[in-house]
């Protein structure tokens, strides 16, 4: 669905990503972690022509971001920023949620029907001024109005960033069922507890070049990886290092609580 060919990304002399081979399959969920500055975020505007490689070739769809026009990518990815502010442009939350379906050229019907749908699900005050409400309400705001698109590749840049766990609980879930029906997400994420819980694959960054890819939990394994990448395992996986043997390898709640019913059961 996505792939990186040798692609590397000068700005201003500075390399910011290193000869990268990456595919992305129909239907992946993708955690993109590293530490600042290992080339996240230009890897997600390289994905959908934001960017376009100095070196090698990225191919969405089978279409070289070269050549296409980000407006045609833009049909079949969206795109949702860190800051809900730099997405929102409208003086209404229905404006807000039209706004990309018109510019894409959508049918006025097909926008109205969407429109309605999606302001019913979400429980929005259609009449809103979008920057009356709270930092969390603004970012589901954006996420409804990329779900209003259906469009089939979905990236995320930080989406839970400034939110409660409530709020993120809730964005991600509804992210989770996109994915389940299809949709394929590519996310960049720091909180490793989110990425265990949501992302079916992970890939580690770190000075602009990929360090390992992989299904999550086996990433997560992988200490020597996660070093060089200034990351952390999530909280229980941390816990169980510390207590050590017969805790291996545990990385949920659940995990733990039928461990230690185990051994319990075993006394």
């Amino acid at each position: 669905m996505i792939e990186f060919n040798n692609v590397s990304f000068s700005y201003k002399n500075q390399i910011t990503i290193k000869s990268l081979n990456v595919r992305v399959e129909k239907g992946d969920f993708l955690a993109v972690v590293g530490s600042n500055g290992a080339g996240k975020s230009t890897f997600l505007k390289l994905c959908n022509g934001l960017l376009t490689p100095t070196q090698g070739d990225v191919t969405v769809l089978q279409k070289n971001t070269k050549v296409e026009k980000t407006s045609s990518l833009a049909r079949n990815i969206s795109f949702l920023f860190q800051n809900p502010d730099r997405q929102i442009c409208c003086n209404s939350v229905k404006e807000e949620i039209a706004f990309s379906m018109k510019k894409l050229g959508f049918d006025a019907d097909v926008i109205a029907q969407r429109v309605a749908k999606t302001i019913e699900e979400f429980n929005f005050d259609a009449d809103a001024d979008p920057f009356t409400l709270s930092r969390g309400q603004r970012q589901r705001l954006c996420l409804a109005c990329l779900i209003a698109e259906e469009s089939e590749i979905m990236i995320l840049d930080e989406p839970t960033t400034g939110l409660d766990y409530k709020e993120c609980m809730e964005l991600m879930n509804r992210i989770k069922k996109l994915n389940d029906n299809g949709t394929t997400i590519i996310m960049v994420c720091h909180d490793m507890e989110v990425v265990l819980d949501f992302a079916k694959q992970m890939m580690v960054m770190n000075n602009g070049e990929m360090i390992a890819k992989g299904p999550t939990l086996e990433i997560l394994k992988q200490n020597e990886i996660l070093k060089k990448g200034s990351l952390l395992q999530p909280q229980i996986a941390q816990t169980s290092t510390i207590l050590g043997t017969p805790f291996d390898n545990i990385f949920t709640i659940n995990q733990m609580v039928q461990k230690v019913q185990e051994l319990a059961g075993a006394k």
